[in-house]
């Protein structure tokens, strides 16, 4: 298994962003997505964005990760500058800097698990391993090894989670995009995906962001921003007294049961 990442050159910041803002204009009217959104992510972190819905969180997610672009702003990822990046460029850096794990799995039907997590690393400029060797690591560590050779219409929805899961770890990003997760989960499947994550951001060092509007998977994270009408409207740090309060209150309900009421 590949060792844990060392911190960047960056001063430790897998992610930068600086009063991002997104418009979308729909016939004559436009709609302010992102109001300024800045926000700084450290190597290694395990961060949850949330707020209702139509705040801007996946509009966010999208943009850190290069599918889209800012109206205005500064995004940069792992110390590089994405902004104004050609779609040739941005290619490469989702390839080789981002995965991304989303709500619906993507998974290729025709391929087989191991295939379809060796596929990004087939692609990849520069393979610091053998993508056939480092997906069966990944899929052994995730609790898959005995479903290889499976097709996704073979396996449950929760092994197809972890399945995207090694994927979109199989070039060795230092950042990990999750768009609703566990959305498509039921509970348990849900508690498993969220320890894989934590699995992964604890042997690889990898910076998490989960996007979420369940507040039992926000529960698991270890640093929440809100986003209201496009713009940060809390952000709560680890270490504090407020957190770790704010924390524990979920937790408890999470542990009685109440917040898995809420689970669509």
């Amino acid at each position: 298994m590949s060792a844990k990442r060392t911190e960047n050159s960056n001063g430790g910041f897998v992610l930068e962003a600086e009063n991002v803002r997104k418009e979308l204009r729909m016939g004559e009217v436009v709609v302010h997505a992102l109001r300024g959104v800045s926000l700084a992510v450290r190597q290694g972190e395990f961060l949850g964005v949330v707020g209702p819905s139509g705040s801007g969180k996946s509009t966010l997610l999208g943009l850190i990760g290069g599918l889209d672009a800012p109206t205005a702003g500064r995004i940069a990822i792992d110390g590089v500058d994405i902004t104004r990046m050609s779609e040739a460029q941005l290619t490469r850096v989702r390839n080789e800097k981002i995965g991304f794990v989303f709500q619906f799995f993507n998974l290729i039907p025709t391929l087989t698990a191991l295939e379809n997590v060796a596929l990004p690393g087939q692609f990849a400029r520069k393979q610091r391993t053998n993508p056939q060797r480092r997906a069966r690591e990944l899929l052994g560590m995730l609790g898959l090894a005995d479903r290889l050779h499976h097709r996704p219409t073979q396996l449950s929805g929760g092994q197809q989670q972890r399945v995207a899961i090694a994927r979109a770890l199989v070039n060795q990003p230092p950042l990990l995009l999750c768009d609703e997760p566990t959305g498509n989960l039921d509970s348990e499947a849900s508690d498993a995906v969220m320890k894989m994550l934590r699995q992964v951001q604890q042997e690889f060092n990898t910076t998490v962001i989960v996007v979420t509007h369940d507040m039992s998977v926000a529960s698991e994270m270890d640093r929440l921003v809100t986003l209201v009408d496009g713009q940060i409207a809390g952000d709560i740090d680890p270490r504090s007294t407020a957190q770790q309060a704010a924390l524990k209150i979920l937790r408890d309900k999470r542990a009685t049961g109440e917040l898995a009421a809420h689970r669509p």
